[in-house]
Formats: C-alpha cells, sequence, structure tokens
C-alpha cells in the first residue's frame, strides 16, 4: 500500500511556534514603559562641547498606538549615547538574536539608526564614539550614498563590517530590524520580519584568512588554449575588395568662377567618403574548436587559515547601547529585544509594530495631507527683497552645515569599521 507523506498541520506548526516562545531564553527586552530611566544611564560623551543631544519619552508626532513610546532624538547637529546593563551571558552553543524596531520621523538627511551590543565592563557615562563594542546593527543614513544596514562584527581586536550590501528603509514610518546569529556561524538580516540577507560569517565578514586560496605556483600550460574565437580559416577576402577607395572625388563639387589656374594652382575636387568603401577586410570569427576556457589557477588549503570553532561566539555581553550622530532629529528607538529564540523576537515585533503600522501610516498620510494644506496656503502678495535675501542665507548656511555633517559622519563611519 503507497505511503503519503504528512505534513504538520497548520495547528501543530502555532504549537511548536509557541513552544518555542515559550522556552526562550530572553536577556535583555526594553519596551520603553513607565520607570525605563531606572535602568538607563544616559552618557556625559560631548557634554563639555555642548554637543549632547537630548531624549525624549514619547511615541512620536504619528503613531499606531500614543501609549507605546520610545526614546526620540530631539536636537539637531548633536551627538546622542546613552546605554543599559543586562546579567553578562555568552552566545556559546545559542542562537543570538538582536532586534528593535526605528523610525526616522525626520527627513533624515544624514543620522544613524543602529545599536550597540558591548562586552565586559562599561563606564556608562562614559559611553561614546570611542568606546569598544562587539556588534552595531541598524540602519545608517548620509547623504545620497550612504543607505544601508550596518552589520559590523568585532573580532581579534577590529571591527568587521559585512560585505554585502543590505539597503535600509528610508521612509519616515516604524521598521523593525533583525540580526540573527546562530551556533553554525550563519546568520539572517531581517526587515519588518522578512529575511533581506543571509549567509555565512566565514564568506560575508573578512573575519578569517579564506579557507582556499589560488595556487601561487601554479602557470598555465603552454598549450592551453583560451581563445574562444578564432577568424574562420575558410573565410576568403571578396576578390577587387583592396581596389575600392576609402574616399572619392566629390561628384556634385564644381570648380569655382573665379578660381584662376595660373595663381590658384589646378582644381581638383574635394574627397567624400566613399559609400562603396567596406573597410579593412577580416575574416569572420568561429568558435574555436580548441577553446579550453578561461584557465585559473587551481585552489589550494591556504597555509595562513586556522579555523576558529568559536567564530560567532560574544563571551562577555553586558550591555546594549545607542550611540550615534545625527544632523536632524527625530529617530524614535523602541522594543529591543535581546534572545536566544527568533520566533520569540517575531511574536514581538508583531504584537507590536505589526499590530500598529496600518494605523501608524494613516496617521502619517494624515499629517502629511494637513502640512501639505498648511503650505499651499496663499503666501502674501508682496514679499520683501531682503527677506528673499535672508532666506537665500539660511539656505546657504544650512546646506554648509549639512556638509559638515557628512563629513563628520563619513569620518565617525570609518572609525566604526576600523
Amino acid at each position: 500500500m503507497a505511503s503519503r507523506a504528512r505534513h504538520p498541520s497548520l495547528a501543530s506548526l502555532i504549537l511548536l511556534s509557541l513552544l518555542a516562545v515559550a522556552s526562550a531564553k530572553v536577556f535583555f527586552e526594553e519596551k520603553f514603559e513607565d520607570g525605563w530611566e531606572k535602568h538607563w544611564v544616559k552618557s556625559d560623551w560631548k557634554k563639555d562641547e555642548n554637543l549632547a543631544g537630548e531624549w525624549n519619552y514619547t511615541s512620536g508626532k504619528w503613531n499606531g498606538d500614543a501609549n507605546d513610546k520610545g526614546i526620540q532624538t530631539s536636537e539637531d547637529y548633536r551627538f546622542y549615547a546613552i546605554s543599559a546593563e543586562f546579567p553578562e551571558f555568552s552566545n556559546k552553543d545559542k542562537t543570538l538574536v538582536f532586534q528593535f524596531s526605528v523610525k526616522h520621523e525626520q527627513k533624515l538627511d544624514c543620522g544613524g539608526g543602529y545599536i550597540k551590543l558591548l562586552s565586559g565592563d562599561v563606564d556608562q557615562k562614559k559611553f561614546g564614539g570611542d568606546t569598544p563594542y562587539s556588534i552595531m546593527f541598524g540602519p545608517d543614513i548620509c547623504g545620497y550614498s550612504t543607505k544601508k544596514v550596518h552589520a559590523i562584527l568585532h573580532y581579534n581586536e577590529t571591527n568587521k563590517l559585512i560585505k554585502k550590501d543590505v539597503p535600509c528603509e528610508t521612509d519616515q514610518l516604524t521598521h523593525v530590524y533583525t540580526f540573527i546569529i546562530r551556533p553554525d556561524a550563519t546568520y539572517s538580516i531581517l526587515i519588518d520580519n522578512v529575511e533581506k540577507q543571509t549567509g555565512s560569517l566565514y564568506s560575508d565578514w573578512d573575519l578569517l584568512p579564506p579557507k582556499k586560496i589560488k595556487d601561487p605556483e601554479a602557470k598555465k600550460p603552454e598549450d592551453w588554449d583560451d581563445k574562444e574565437f578564432i577568424p574562420d580559416p575558410e573565410d576568403k577576402k571578396p576578390e577587387g575588395h583592396d581596389d575600392i577607395p576609402k574616399e572619392i572625388s566629390d561628384p556634385e563639387a564644381k570648380k569655382p568662377e573665379d578660381w584662376d589656374d595660373e595663381e590658384d594652382g589646378e582644381w581638383t575636387a574635394p574627397t567624400i567618403p566613399n559609400p562603396e568603401y567596406k573597410g579593412e577586410w577580416s575574416p569572420k570569427k568561429i568558435k574555436n574548436p580548441n577553446y579550453k576556457g578561461k584557465w585559473k589557477a587551481p585552489l589550494i588549503d591556504n597555509p595562513k587559515f586556522t579555523d576558529d570553532p568559536d567564530l560567532y561566539v560574544f563571551p562577555n555581553l553586558k550591555y546594549v547601547g545607542i550611540e550615534l550622530w545625527q544632523v536632524k532629529s527625530g529617530t524614535l528607538f523602541d522594543n529591543i529585544v535581546i534572545t536566544d529564540e527568533p520566533e520569540y523576537a517575531k511574536q514581538l515585533a508583531e504584537d507590536t509594530w505589526g499590530k500598529q503600522k496600518d494605523a501608524e501610516k494613516a496617521a502619517f498620510e494624515e499629517a502629511e495631507k494637513l502640512q501639505q494644506e498648511e503650505e499651499s496656503k496663499d503666501e502674501p502678495a508682496d514679499s520683501d527683497a531682503e527677506d528673499d535675501e535672508d532666506d537665500a542665507e539660511e539656505d546657504s548656511d544650512a546646506e554648509s552645515k549639512l556638509e559638515e555633517a557628512e563629513e563628520a559622519a563619513e569620518e565617525a563611519a570609518k572609525h566604526d569599521e576600523l
């Protein structure tokens, strides 16, 4: 009797998911409910330079639930640094899931939306851009060129940026960013519970030397034919091909009436390209029957490669920190979670962002509509020339500040990647 494969039912899948969520180990979770300030420490970094930005506790200008609040950057051209401590743990033999939501209410010109995980002991009042970290993850936007998800891992005293390009969201709505690192050294990056990138820590970061390299001693054999096409030996040049001149006298040219042969010399008609000329002849190309393909040096084991079975391990994770620079403020962070169970993080995203996204989008569209109506109101008919000049100066100053800010952000990004 033929057997029939059994597929798990929807009910069993839901049950498995619920069991996974129930058994999840949550190392840190922050929904920014009342009392959140008690376990977060605002850093004094940049305070002496009057460049330390203040955080607002808010649900934002538009939202899907006014009671679901987060922390939002509130001052332009400022550095922000804040951190929270949790019981130290290692992700050895565990899946590490790092997730949070972020919303850029401003039309972000230059600024980060990433969060860091730090190890060991950190002076939280001095936490800043120079503080070593283990993982930096999240969106970064600056100018037209930088619109990507940062995923930087600290390994052997260096910070290594993911080699793959992961575009980030650039609108003014809430999005959920998830970074999953597994014990088999594979990873996934999700945005709004949708996988955007996946692969291996071995191949997608330069953490270790490559396992295989091209054999430096290998040489292409002398008889290796790597010409894919060759001239057709059967193709012959048409008779009379070389007798066709490249240029001919212009048949429509006429000797000028005032031309004097004695003074001007013998008149000759100017030449024009010959429409019959077919160019230099060359035989047509055919497939080379002896073609062996492009030669490549064979791969050999890299003598400099030493495997690290703990490549994925961060043994002393102890803090979560937000440290960033913003030209325009308005970035709002919420619902941070660090766990060992992807299903738990997924469910948290669905219970927060998932339930609120439609209402938030509607609120945003209504806010945009009201703003457009305000902007479309009739301006005064007469405008002073002086006001126009002031506006131009303000625009110029703003552009200058933006250029300076982008340069500062680029320097900061380079520092993070080193």
